[in-house]
């Protein structure tokens, strides 16, 4: 009997084929650099740096008379070296607004696209893998990707959840049956369980919605207390939950029981309606709908869930590798860079827990 496949094994199947589906789109020489990344990279990565790619390549079609008749896949790599650091600074002007082709578009209609800084910086960071790749093999003479500096990033206000609205929000969802009627009572009463342990499991642990996900039956420990998660890179790690995280998933898994799921669902932990596993997109719309009713003035979605728990546990325990630890951070300093104006008001409080003479 074969072994099961695993939700991120099934994924990383289908980005492998969409990646050949992008691949046969482009220049043939192309395929050497996204071999080299392979044994470095997710699938997710590469799919995306294959697209972004293909905006490149795009780009040099549509804006430069040069290769203005040119089919992408006629593209060679001696073509790389006819490009230069204008050009590059050009790219980074164009992406902020262009058309991307109907044959990219799952309608086969044309789209407009716009990206702001962070979309920026992947496209660009992307390019310049792409470029000292060929570089360092020295199939091409010139890197102009290095002459152009990165788009900088402009720190956002990080928003979060207090801890009373943290209470009202999972009261709203534990009793949202009370204010609501007809189909929308309906349909809460068939969720109600799933909703508050979905909820609350995302709000006790801090894991990303991509992991919750993620989540089968048996990634749940209730001896431990502990989910079996797979972290962004591939790696897995066990989160540990508590008591009450506890209650939410033991309610939820008495009325999963009696769901018949879909064929190639009967491993996943989170159902939605329709006896499948839940998607990323379905997560975030629950977590709008619930959210709303409590703030009107925060924009909340499952990673502020995530930045809400990471807030909670470094208040909690002062200690920022812990939080890191728990969140799945490789670098502490993306931790520290989140909590910095906590780590601002821990000094503040430092200020005058010393007293220097008696009253």
């Amino acid at each position: 009997m074969a072994d099961r496949q695993t939700y991120h094994q099934q994924n990383d199947i289908k980005n492998i084929l969409k990646l050949r589906e992008v691949l046969a789109t482009l220049p043939a020489f192309v395929k050497d650099y996204f071999r080299s990344i392979d044994a470095t990279t997710s699938t997710k990565t590469r799919i995306s740096y294959a697209y972004d790619i293909r905006v490149f390549f795009q780009f040099l079609q549509s804006m430069n008379p040069v290769w203005k008749n040119q089919a992408l896949t006629d593209f060679k790599i001696d073509d790389l070296d006819k490009v230069n650091a204008r050009d590059i600074e050009e790219y980074l002007e164009y992406l902020k607004y262009y058309e991307a082709p109907a044959e990219n578009t799952a309608a086969g209609e044309s789209r407009t696209c716009t990206n702001g800084e962070r979309g920026l910086k992947r496209k660009m960071s992307a390019l310049r893998s792409f470029y000292a790749y060929y570089f360092r093999q020295e199939m091409i003479k010139t890197n102009p990707t290095v002459l152009v500096d990165m788009p900088k990033i402009h720190e956002r206000t990080i928003v979060r959840l207090d801890a009373d609205e943290v209470a009202m929000l999972l009261d709203f969802v534990e009793n949202a049956g009370n204010v609501l009627t007809g189909q929308a009572l309906a349909y809460y009463q068939k969720t109600r369980e799933r909703d508050l342990a979905l909820m609350t499991l995302l709000l006790g642990t801090g894991i990303r919605v991509s992991e919750c996900v993620g989540l089968d039956i048996e990634d749940v420990d209730f001896k431990n207390n502990g989910i079996k998660i797979v972290r962004k890179g591939g790696n897995e790690a066990v989160v540990y939950f508590g008591d009450e995280v506890e209650r939410a998933l033991r309610d939820y898994l008495d009325v999963r029981a009696g769901i018949a799921p879909c064929p190639g669902h009967e491993h996943a932990l989170f159902y939605s309606t329709q006896r499948k596993r839940m998607t990323v997109r379905s997560v975030e719309n629950l977590v709008e709908k619930y959210a709303s009713q409590i703030t009107g003035t925060k924009k909340i979605t499952p990673h502020k869930l995530r930045s809400t728990y990471g807030t909670a546990l470094y208040r909690e325990t002062g200690d920022i590798y812990l939080v890191a630890d728990v969140l799945g951070h490789k670098d502490v300093n993306t931790t520290r860079k989140h909590y910095a104006a906590m780590d601002d008001l821990r000094r503040r409080q430092a200020a005058g827990a010393v007293q220097l003479r008696e009253d």
